[in-house]
C-alpha cells in the first residue's frame, strides 16, 4: 500500500514507537480507539531499539551521512493545506537524541579480505558523530508499508510469515513463545572467585564478528525488568507476554577494590557466600528481614529519612563490606540518596526475589527493542494501522480552540485526529521552554569471556561498578543464550548519568575490567595482570538524551499534544509504563488501560461460529465474560502488598528458591 493514500480520519495518531508510544498504541487500539501509529525510521522502538551488528554498523555509517541533510526539508509543500482559522506547529524531521558517538574496532582483521562487507568500518579509528536519529537497521521491514486488520487470528499468522512487511522480528526470530527460561541447578550453582578459563581456541576476529553479524541483538537502552515491576504486571495483565520469551538474571555481582564478587540475595545465597563472615551473615539476614516491611517500624528510621542512607546504613552497625553490597546491589542508589528512598528501592528488590528465579530480574531473549514490538502487535491485531519511514510535517491547530484538529504527513497528506501522541525527539527547540537536558552515557562491548568466569559459560550478570568519582556505573553482562551474540563472545552494557561524554566517563571503568588493546588483534603480554582480563573486542560509546524529568509544563503546545519521553537512566521500566497509562487516562479517562487480550482459540466468530478464512474479527463478542475466561486461563491476578511481602519474606527465609513459572506444553508467563 506504498503509493495509496491512508484514511483521512483517526481517533489517536501516535509518532514514535518506543516502549511508551506503543504501550499507548496498544491500550488505545484494545478499547476500540482508531490509531495511525507512524515512524521516520525504518525500525520498531526508537531510542528502544535492537540492532544486529552488521545493522548497527549501517545505522553508524546513516547516522554520519545523516549529518549533511539536516537542513534540506521545505516547509512550503503544505502551506496550501492549511485553511483559514489555523495554525501550523512544524516538527523535526530528525533526531537529535544521540551524540557523541564514538566507535573502536580492537579484534583482528586477519582472514580473507573477500569476506569484508561494504558497512565495514575501519578497525582502528574511531566514528566520530555529533548528534543525529536513530538510524536503519540494514534487515529491517519497508517503512512505506501499511497494514491493517481486524482479524486476530490472521494478524498473528501474517506475524509468522516470512517476510511480513510490519512485524518479522529483528533479522533470523521467529515469533517466540513464553518458556520457562529460569535457569537449570547446575547453571544457578554459583561458583567460587576463581582465576579466569583458558581463552577460547578459536580466536575472534573482526571478520568473524561480521560473519555471524546475525547472531548479535544490541540494545540501544540497556535495562532489565524487575519481576514485579509495572513493565512485567502489564504483560502479563494484558496477555502480551505470549509474544516473547524472557531469561532469569543468573547472578548480580559488584565490583570491589578491583575485584569482581558475586552479591548474595536470598538466604541461601548469604549463608553459601565465601565473602561475608558469619558475624556478617547473620547482620545482613536481621537487615533485608527489617527492610522487608519497614513502614512497619517508623521509630527505626525516621529519624535518619532526610538523611544519607550511607549514613542509615552506618547507624545499623553494618559493616563497610555490607554497606556496599546494600548500597550498590541491593538498593543500587548513589551514597547521597535519602534514606526513605533507598529503603524503598531495597524492598523492591526483595519483594521481586523468588518470583521467576534466583534473582529479581528478567531479560527478554533477543533484546529488548522485542517488547515495543510485543505491544504493536497488539495494537494490529485490533485494527491498529502502521507506517514505518513515514512521519508527520506539522500539526495542523484550531485558533480558536489551541487544540491540534489535523496533522500533514509527509506526503502532504493531511489526517485529521482527535488526539495526537508524540515522542520527545519530534518536537522542536521553539517548544521548548528549556534545552539544558541530562544525559545518559552508554558504552556497548563485545568481549571474548566473562568478568567472572563460572562452570557455566551461559550467565547473565548484573554488575555495579563505583566510578572514581563516587557515581554508580551499571554493567549487564549478556551470553549467547540470551541470543543477543554469538557463541564465544559476550555482549556487554555499561549505562551511567552522564559528567561528561560517554568515553570519558566509562571508559576508566572499562580499562578497570577488561584489557584494551592499543591496537587491533595486539595480545597482553604472558604473566601481565592483563591476562586475566576479558579482552575487549569491540566497543561503542554514545550519549543519549534523558528527557524524564521534563514535564508538559516544559513545551509550549497544543492541548490535545501528548509527550512522551525516551528512556531514563534507571534500570527499569517503570517510569515509562506509568508515564504510556497517564498518557492513556488523559485521552480516555473511563476506559481501563490494557484489558486482557483474548486467546486466539477463545475468539468468537459471526455466523455459525467457524474460523474460515476471511472471518471478520467482531469486537462485540469480545466480552467481560470472555475477558474472566482469559484471566482463568492464565491472566495473572495482581496481589496486595501485604501479600507480596509476606511472599517476599518467605523467599529470604528459604533455602530453595520459588519458580512459579506454569509449565506446560505453550509455557504461560503468569504468577
Amino acid at each position: 500500500m506504498a503509493t495509496e493514500e491512508l484514511p483521512s480520519q483517526f481517533d489517536v495518531v501516535i509518532l514514535g514507537t518506543g516502549l511508551t508510544e506503543s504501550v499507548i498504541a496498544a491500550a488505545c487500539s484494545r478499547v476500540g480507539q482508531s490509531v495511525l501509529h507512524l515512524d521516520r525510521r525504518n525500525y520498531y522502538a526508537g531510542n528502544w531499539a535492537s540492532f544486529t551488528f552488521n545493522g548497527l554498523l549501517s545505522w553508524i555509517e546513516e547516522y554520519k551521512n545523516q549529518q549533511e541533510v539536516l537542513t534540506t526539508e521545505s516547509e512550503q509543500v503544505w502551506r496550501s493545506l492549511i485553511d483559514e482559522g489555523e495554525d501550523v506547529v512544524p516538527l523535526n524531521s530528525v533526531d537529535s537524541s544521540i551524540s557523541n558517538l564514538e566507535v573502536f574496532c580492537y579484534a583482528s582483521e586477519e582472514e580473507e579480505k573477500e569476506e569484508e562487507t561494504k558497512v565495514s568500518l575501519p578497525s582502528s579509528q574511531p566514528v566520530n558523530t555529533q548528534t543525529t536519529s536513530e538510524e536503519t537497521n540494514s534487515d529491517s521491514t519497508e517503512g512505506q508499508e501499511t497494514v491493517t486488520t481486524d482479524d486476530p487470528t490472521e494478524a498473528v499468522v501474517k506475524m509468522q510469515k516470512e517476510g511480513d512487511e510490519i512485524f518479522e522480528p529483528t533479522e533470523e526470530k521467529a515469533i517466540p513463545e513464553i518458556s520457562d527460561s529460569s535457569q537449570s541447578q547446575e547453571e544457578k550453582e554459583q561458583q567460587p572467585i576463581s582465576s579466569p578459563a583458558d581463552p577460547p581456541v578459536e580466536k575472534i576476529t573482526y571478520q568473524k564478528l561480521l560473519k555471524e553479524g546475525r547472531r548479535f541483538n544490541i540494545d540501544l537502552v540497556s535495562k532489565l525488568m524487575y519481576s514485579r515491576g509495572a513493565l512485567v504486571d502489564l504483560l502479563i495483565k494484558s496477555n502480551v507476554s505470549r509474544y516473547a520469551e524472557f531469561k532469569n538474571i543468573s547472578r548480580i555481582l559488584t565490583c570491589r577494590n578491583g575485584k569482581v564478587e558475586q552479591v548474595p540475595c536470598s538466604r541461601a545465597d548469604v549463608f553459601a557466600s565465601k565473602q561475608l563472615t558469619v558475624v556478617e551473615k547473620r547482620m545482613l539476614m536481621k537487615y533485608l528481614t527489617f527492610c522487608l516491611d519497614f513502614e512497619q517500624h517508623p521509630e527505626e528510621y525516621q529519624d535518619s529519612s532526610e538523611k544519607p542512607f550511607r549514613e542509615f546504613l552506618k547507624t545499623k552497625k553494618l559493616t563497610e563490606n555490607l554497606q556496599d553490597f546494600v548500597l550498590h546491589s541491593i538498593a543500587m542508589v548513589s551514597q547521597e540518596t535519602p534514606t526513605e528512598e533507598g529503603l524503598k528501592a531495597t524492598q523492591h528488590f526483595l519483594r521481586c526475589l523468588g518470583r521467576y528465579g534466583n534473582t529479581p530480574f528478567l531479560f527478554p531473549l533477543y533484546g529488548l527493542g522485542e517488547i515495543p514490538q510485543c505491544f504493536c502487535r497488539m495494537c494490529a491485531v485490533f485494527g491498529g494501522i502502521y507506517c514505518l519511514r513515514h512521519s508527520v510535517q506539522c500539526l495542523v491547530v484550531d485558533k480558536a480552540s489551541n487544540k491540534v484538529k489535523a496533522v500533514i504527513d509527509t506526503r502532504s497528506q493531511r489526517i485529521n485526529c482527535s488526539h495526537f501522541v508524540v515522542e520527545d525527539s519530534y518536537i522542536r527547540d521553539e517548544q521548548r521552554q528549556s534545552t539544558t537536558y541530562r544525559q545518559i552515557s552508554r558504552a556497548v562491548l563485545i568481549t571474548d569471556r566473562s568478568v567472572l568466569p563460572s562452570e557455566s559459560e551461559q550467565q547473565i550478570s548484573l554488575v555495579t561498578v563505583p566510578s572514581l568519582d563516587g557515581s554508580l556505573v551499571r554493567m549487564v553482562e549478556l551470553c549467547s543464550s540470551s541470543m543477543t551474540c554469538m557463541p564465544g563472545t559476550y555482549l556487554v552494557h555499561l549505562t551511567c548519568s552522564s559528567s561528561g561524554s560517554a568515553q570519558e566517563d566509562l571508559a576508566p571503568v572499562i580499562s578497570r575490567l577488561f584489557y584494551v588493546p592499543s591496537s587491533p588483534g595486539e595480545e597482553p603480554e604472558e604473566g601481565a595482570e592483563e591476562r586475566s582480563k576479558p579482552t575487549v573486542l569491540w566497543v561503542m560509546y554514545f550519549s543519549m538524551r534523558d528527557t524524564s524529568v521534563l514535564d508538559s509544563s516544559s513545551y509550549s503546545l497544543p492541548n490535545n499534544v501528548h509527550l512522551c519521553t525516551g528512556p531514563d537512566a534507571r534500570l527499569g521500566s517503570d517510569y515509562s509504563i506509568k508515564l504510556a497509562e497517564s498518557v492513556f487516562h488523559h485521552l480516555l479517562p473511563d476506559e481501563e488501560f490494557c484489558p486482557p487480550a483474548p486467546n486466539p482459540e477463545d475468539i468468537i466468530y459471526d455466523g455459525d461460529g467457524s474460523q474460515a478464512e476471511g472471518a471478520g474479527f467482531d469486537d462485540t463478542n469480545n466480552t467481560e465474560g470472555d475477558n474472566s475466561q482469559a484471566e482463568e486461563e492464565g491472566v495473572a491476578q495482581e496481589k496486595s502488598p501485604s501479600a507480596e511481602s509476606s511472599e517476599a519474606s518467605e523467599n529470604i527465609d528459604s533455602t530453595t528458591q520459588e519458580t512459579p513459572l506454569e509449565t506446560t506444553a505453550q509455557t504461560t508467563l503468569t504468577d
